[in-house]
């Protein structure tokens, strides 16, 4: 006789409302938001707590979050449309449909095609450029493609996987280049009304007063608290879209039907497109997972066309994360199970979504129970102290008695660097402060730190302390400076490390 193995069950799991509010107080999360989507029906959309800390209003299932970098795989749905409607290839060569594209290589200049766009192997380092939208800059979409032949590669063209933004940015440019219409125009047109996703909006600017949308939250100075909404307009196609648990339920049910809507004939695009977007393009690293999460451990891992690909318990996972200044979230697809899941978070913890994500998953793919929240605060606990000690070892190991090599106001003056373009330091009260002149709120203190490095302590404090290092010519005079985050654990979006600050008159001596 056959073994009978047991139907795979369809309702959620029975502890799924306590396990969330486990998860929330212990990573410290005021609001959540679960979509699960369980053969081909919306299975649970609900809200979790509050939509601001001190404000009893509650997340529902129409409460907007900031998806962040989940926007971009309806950047390549929306490439996906053309492709099928034969406006475009994703082997297109992207000089022919942006004129004036250029990056730093002449040769990645006309090779580039659109599927090197959206598959983090240009070349450029992680994070890259980020500086020119994060935190928000008054650059527009254009002129920071244009900044691209600025940018030196960190390794050669499509030899490395290396997440990048900008270039998705530059992806989401093609669709008015092609169509005329603007990319927010086409996701909203194209993407929002065909599958009914009514309550989301391309920016947070499309907020108005009394809407259903949760607060950002972060921890600053140790403390979480409210912060502000974040600008991202002009990087709008690499992470700008905000949704509820009720829409993302529909956009994941129309990617497990293989883009074919669920409720009435018709597709948003073709089931060959849907196979092209979950293929593997780039190969990722795939070390060994930290002891504590022992059981995530991968036999692959690879991106494809805004999608992330790896394997659990011999099952193929499609997924992304997204995160933008107070908000973090997941979209995780199982298709041979006919799964998908979406949390939404209003707090910067990674762990809280990840826990209810597994916790998910083991009980849709009938798996021993595991204490994942145990698992990834204890991650977490670890990663923190380690930093901390880190940082303690670079306080006590700098020259605290040391002194500058200049009089502070030598160090005044207005910098350039490649691609970021002009900052500036001014000798104030006593002391200098520097402020990133396209980025408002980028003022901050430069405290001495030792001999000509100073550590610049962002009035803002959601932004990541830096340290900016002098370097002297041997007349004595400024020959360029140099940035690197303090924090092993500072965001890779602030790409300090990719500035090289020249004095501006040594700079247009040059030209």
């Amino acid at each position: 006789m056959w073994a009978q193995t047991a139907a795979a069950p369809s309702a959620p799991p029975g502890d799924l409302d306590g396990y969330v509010a486990n998860s929330m107080k212990t990573f410290d999360v005021p609001g959540m938001a679960v979509a699960i989507v369980k053969d081909g029906k919306i299975i649970v959309a609900k809200g979790y707590g509050v939509r601001k800390l001190g404000d009893p209003t509650p997340v529902d299932e129409f409460s907007m979050f900031a998806i962040g970098s989940n926007t971009k795989a309806f950047t390549t749905a929306a490439l996906a449309t053309l492709i099928d409607q034969g406006k475009l290839s994703w082997d297109d060569r992207v000089y022919e449909r942006l004129p004036g594209f250029v990056m730093y290589d002449p040769y990645v200049s006309h090779e580039m095609t659109i599927r090197d766009l959206i598959t983090h192997r240009s070349g450029m380092g992680l994070g890259e450029g980020d500086l020119l939208f994060w935190p928000h800059t008054t650059y527009t979409r254009d002129e920071i493609i244009h900044k691209l032949r600025f940018m030196k590669p960190q390794s050669s063209f499509r030899s490395h996987y290396a997440y990048d933004n900008l270039l998705y940015m530059t992806a989401g440019q093609i669709i008015p280049a092609v169509t005329g219409t603007s990319w927010d125009d086409y996701v909203r047109q194209r993407i929002f009304e065909l599958l009914g996703m009514k309550h989301s909006t391309v920016s947070s600017k499309d907020f108005k007063p009394g809407d259903d949308y949760a607060y950002p939250h972060s921890r600053v100075d140790g403390k979480l608290q409210v912060i502000p909404l974040e600008d991202l307009d002009n990087v709008g196609p690499a992470g700008s879209i905000n949704s509820c648990a009720a829409d993302m339920a529909k956009w994941v049910q129309l990617q497990l039907n293989r883009g074919k809507f669920t409720d009435r004939d018709g597709r948003l695009f073709t089931e060959q497109r849907s196979r092209e977007m979950w293929s593997p393009q780039t190969i990722l690293p795939t070390g060994d997972p930290p002891p504590a999460l022992a059981g995530l451990k991968t036999n692959f891992a690879d991106y494809a066309l805004g999608w992330g690909l790896r394997e659990y318990h011999g099952r193929k996972l499609v997924g992304h994360t997204g995160g933008v200044g107070g908000f973090v979230s997941r979209v995780m697809l199982v298709p041979e199970e006919n799964i998908g899941v979406v949390i939404l978070t209003n707090a910067e913890e990674d762990g809280a979504f990840d826990a209810i994500l597994f916790h998910v998953l083991d009980h849709y793919m009938q798996l021993p129970s595991t204490d994942w929240i145990g698992a990834f605060k204890a991650v977490k606990d670890h990663q923190e102290k380690e930093a901390a000690e880190a940082m303690k070892i670079a306080q006590g190991a700098r020259a605290a008695n040391s002194k500058p090599s200049l009089p502070l106001e030598k160090y005044a003056g207005t910098y350039n660097d490649a691609w970021y373009g002009p900052i500036t330091v001014r000798f104030e009260n006593g002391g200098l402060v520097i402020s990133f002149d396209h980025t408002p709120s980028m003022v901050g203190d430069l405290q001495p730190w030792q001999y000509d490095t100073f550590k610049a302590h962002w009035r803002v404090r959601t932004i990541e302390d830096a340290f900016v290092t002098f370097s002297l010519k041997p007349d004595g005079s400024m020959e360029s400076a140099k940035m690197a985050a303090v924090s092993p654990l500072a965001d890779f979006s602030f790409d300090y490390q990719d500035l090289l600050l020249k004095p501006a008159v040594a700079a247009a001596g040059k030209n």
